[in-house]
């Protein structure tokens, strides 16, 4: 049996599959409960894989194909995923906490239940995913999430700088201290939400459903909330300096304390 090296693994020809700690690696892998801790899987074929529940620990997963792969449980606790494709995973219950993400596709992506704690996801596509998730302190800047279902997610102190939300649903998420710098929220449904202190400066929010939301202390300076939908909302003590109103409903809506200028865009009058 002749053992070649190849991407840096031990491949094994008679079996025509590259081999990681005693596991053979390959499209469709069963690898359920595999230890992987620390393994180098950077650039490995794992799609359709079976890793239920599998320990990937600070694996190096860089590249990798995970394209349909079930990772059910998996823990990966600051695995390096940069640039890897997880279209389509399964990665519900998943341990993602301060896994590096970066420009990763999870793209139609199930992240129900999933802890994502202090991970980065920096460019990362996840439009179209469902993340009833754990992203707090999670880094999404630029990351798409166009049309993602985010309901009841937990997106506490989470940095959305310029991410696309166009489309999204945050109904009944928690944002506390979420940064929505420059980010596109436009048509997305907010109704619920917690966004207490958020960061939505410059943020676009035009047809927005705001519904409810808890605005509270919140920075809507230069915000463009047109058309958006924010009654019976809490705007306590929050910034809307050069935001934008343009016909937007704040029937019901808590506009005590509110901060506001002749930069400010009231065409209805709901601030006067």
């Amino acid at each position: 049996m002749v053992a070649l090296l190849v991407l840096g693994l031990p491949f094994v020809a008679a079996c025509g599959s590259p081999k990681v700690k005693g596991y053979a690696i390959g499209e469709g892998a069963d690898l359920a409960g595999a230890n992987l801790v620390i393994a180098d899987l950077a650039a490995a074929n794992l799609a359709g894989a079976n890793l239920v529940g599998a320990d990937l620990l600070s694996a190096d997963l860089t590249g990798a194909d995970l394209t349909g792969a079930n990772l059910t449980d998996a823990d990966l606790t600051a695995a390096n995923l940069t640039g890897a494709d997880l279209t389509g995973a399964d990665l519900f219950g998943a341990d993602l906490s301060r896994a590096d993400l970066t420009s990763a596709d999870l793209t139609g992506a199930d992240l129900t239940g999933a802890n994502l704690f202090d991970a980065d996801l920096l460019g990362a596509d996840l439009a179209g995913a469902d993340l009833f998730a754990n992203f707090t302190m999670a880094d999404l800047s630029g990351a798409n999430l166009f049309d993602a279902n985010l309901t009841g997610a937990n997106l506490a102190g989470a940095t959305l700088t310029n991410a696309n939300l166009a489309d999204a649903n945050l109904a009944d998420t928690h944002l506390v201290l979420a940064g929505f710098y420059s980010a596109d929220i436009e048509d997305a449904n907010l109704a619920g939400a917690n966004l207490e202190a958020a960061n939505l400066r410059n943020a676009n929010l035009n047809g927005a459903n705001l519904a409810g939301a808890n605005l509270k202390y919140a920075n809507l300076a230069d915000a463009n909330l047109a058309d958006a939908n924010l009654t019976d909302a809490n705007l306590t003590d929050a910034n809307l300096t050069g935001a934008n109103l343009t016909g937007a409903d704040l029937a019901g809506a808590d506009l005590t304390n509110i901060k506001w200028d002749e930069t400010t865009t009231d065409t209805d009058g709901w601030l006067k």
